[in-house]
């Protein structure tokens, strides 16, 4: 296998910045982020008025409505995210945003799955828990170090049903720990779904070169942690599978070598990972840390023994050492992809099954590539390739491709109706391909120095964007307009709307946006430029 890692020591300054961020389009001053906004602070308010609102809904009897994210416009708008419990009962799909004008006023709401009610007949099971926690067991395939299950209200494509969601905890074959919620109908004992805590991605290393991150203390006692973006950490799992790990100390504040023999390379890397995702999310789109709340987030490296794979497991990240321990899975694009899996958790909260499994793959790969791009690295530049750098098909391949995903042999350019059934590293195909053709359109063209040649679905051509205003665009729709069952025909009109929000009905942006969806054969919804 090819190795990538780091060269050179790495020459630190404590809390230093990184980059600028890059030029985008402008934008209608109204879509703006709102100065000085205080998302905690809004939360509680939004919290204390939520009767009133569920009222003001024609809400059901026993419906209660709990405030998740409050995300508001320079001219005051604000998309307000519940979800919701009845009768004292979860319900897991019962999320729904509201939108408010600057006066208070409610002036649209987006139900997930057009569930407006969620009540069900009786909340009195006929399947005993013993029996729903053994299906959860089943289903997870692993051995079980925990099962536990509670009754929830399961909100289905067809209407809300009374279940059990059991929570299986193990660990895989491959030694990914797994957090899986199992959905069992609570009468007639049928798995409804399932959904892991744990979203993992693949990779090898990175490189680099010599870059600067943010640590804090003093000689000789510096460490690896960055109170200048809410108190990012790293630590060293020395091979351990659980626990916080020790965060990584140095004498001169000058840390690793560049080979993977020193450990702290790894921990370089994912440390200038973080602080790049960090970056990006509050320059680019003014989110302030993966939560919006200002903290910052665990990164831990060297998990288990040749550990090939990372993943986000809702509060932290974690990087294995990958084949023989030494190609450390710490690429730029790979830490950005799976810390975006924080923020989608923190935003809709997409599934990872169905159409929205593969939504909320490609929302990662689509701002991990972001991230790459931000870093402006020369040792990694920005290009519309997953994992490019770890070679783990031994043939200097990536892991996929923006352009043209079925070039991998499994994911998919084109939506159709059974694109929900693939696992969700192929399902965001379509995704991934329609951000390549709004960022670039169709055609030949060398990025960087890759040749890309996309083709639409529809044999149409066009041309692109710009990949700044796909994101953006992106973005607003992930944070304002899907939900935790969101389809591809949502993400178009959620997307075309955010689109007619940040520049305009009519505008080339929001054309460009619309083509591209029409390109991976997304039909036509409500939403039109």
């Amino acid at each position: 296998m090819k190795r990538l890692t780091s060269v050179g020591a790495v020459a630190v300054l404590a809390a230093a910045g990184l980059a600028i961020a890059p030029a985008g389009a402008s934008v209608r001053s109204a879509p703006l982020p709102a100065s000085g906004f205080d998302q905690p602070a809004a939360v509680q308010s939004e919290q204390t008025l939520s009767a009133k609102t569920a009222a003001a809904l024609g809400l059901g009897k026993g419906e209660v409505l709990q405030v998740k994210d409050v995300v508001k416009d320079a001219d005051g708008t604000e998309f307000v995210r519940y979800e919701r419990t009845y009768n004292g009962l979860k319900v897991a799909g019962g999320d729904m945003i509201v939108k408010r004008t600057g006066d208070g006023a409610i002036s649209g709401v987006t139900y997930n799955r057009n569930a407006t009610g969620v009540g069900v007949k009786s909340t009195k099971p006929t399947l005993s828990q013993s029996a729903a926690l053994a299906k959860g067991a089943k289903a997870a395939g692993f051995k079980a170090t925990g099962n536990q299950g509670t009754l929830v209200v399961y909100v289905t494509p067809a209407k809300p049903v009374l279940a059990y969601e059991v929570v299986t905890t193990g660990v895989k074959a491959d030694q990914t720990p797994s957090v899986l919620h199992s959905f069992i109908d609570a009468n007639t004992g049928a798995l409804l779904a399932s959904d892991d805590e744990v979203k993992t991605g693949t990779g090898k290393s990175m490189y680099a070169g010599t870059v600067t991150i943010g640590t804090s203390g003093s000689a000789p006692n510096f460490v690896m942690k960055d109170t200048s973006r809410g108190g990012n950490y790293t630590t060293d799992l020395n091979g351990g599978s659980s626990g916080a790990g020790t965060t990584f100390t140095d004498a001169d504040n000058i840390w690793g070598t560049g080979a993977a023999s020193n450990r702290q390379t790894a921990g370089v890397d994912a440390h200038y990972g973080s602080q790049l995702t960090w970056d990006y999310y509050k320059n680019v789109h003014g989110r302030n840390g993966i939560f919006n709340n200002g903290q910052g987030a665990r990164s831990r490296v060297h998990y288990g023994n040749a550990y090939v794979n990372a993943f986000w497991d809702g509060t932290q990240m974690t990087y294995g050492d990958g084949s023989g321990n030494t190609h450390p899975l710490t690429a730029i694009d790979v830490a950005g992809h799976e810390m975006s899996h924080g923020v989608t958790e923190a935003t809709a909260n997409l599934n990872y099954s169905g159409d929205a499994g593969g939504l909320n793959e490609a929302t990662s790969d689509i701002f991990g590539t972001m991230v790459e791009f931000y870093a402006n690295n020369a040792n990694d530049v920005g290009d519309y390739l997953i994992g490019e750098k770890i070679n783990i098909n031994g043939n200097g391949t990536p892991l996929r491709y923006m352009d043209k995903p079925s070039k991998d042999g499994r994911s998919k350019d084109c939506w159709t109706t059974s694109t929900g059934g693939l696992d969700p590293h192929y399902s965001s195909g379509p995704l991934n391909h329609w951000f390549y053709l709004a960022s670039e359109g169709t055609g030949a063209k060398t990025i960087n120095g890759v040749n890309y040649n996309s083709t639409s679905c529809n044999g149409t051509t066009f041309a692109g964007v710009g990949r700044d205003v796909a994101a953006k665009v992106w973005y607003r729709t992930l944070s304002t307009k899907l939900s935790s069952g969101s389809t591809y025909k949502d993400a178009r009109n959620g997307a075309i709307n955010s689109a007619k929000e940040l520049y305009g009905a009519g505008s080339a942006q929001c054309k460009g946006i619309q083509a591209a969806f029409s390109g991976i054969s997304v039909p036509a919804g409500s939403a039109v430029c």
